[in-house]
């Protein structure tokens, strides 16, 4: 299943792979409640869905985050630069289902929602 949100911040990829580093995740997003553990590229963050490891990875538009132990395989990426709107930022996570329970995608979509409402109000 995939979810996306957009919007438009006066941000470059090089601004994302800066600012989107998995000690300030809770900055960003308030579906993540804090950060137990931070290593650059891995963590381990308390979310609305409790405690997981957190992988965070640079790519060509921005940052990708995943949660290896998710047993959905959960993963999101935050990204600019695509036409047709390249100033557009996009908020896009996707899970290893066709199909799940109505609550746990309501949730997802919250986080995706809170991702999208944390880059606008802190950006």
């Amino acid at each position: 299943m995939e979810f996306f949100a957009t919007t438009i911040i006066p941000a470059t990829v090089a601004d994302l792979q800066r600012r989107l580093t998995i000690g300030e995740l809770p900055r960003w997003c308030a579906s993540i409640e804090k950060v137990l553990g931070d290593a650059t590229s891995s963590g381990e963050i308390y979310c609305v869905w409790g405690t997981f490891h957190t992988c965070r990875e640079e790519l060509r538009q921005g940052v990708r985050f995943s949660l290896p132990g998710c047993p959905n395989a959960l993963q999101w990426t935050v990204t600019t630069g695509h036409q047709p709107n390249p100033r557009h930022t996009v908020i896009h996570l996707t899970i290893n289902r066709t199909e799940q329970d109505r609550d746990f995608i309501d949730s997802i979509q919250k986080f995706v929602d809170a991702w999208k409402a944390g880059l606008e109000a802190h950006w």
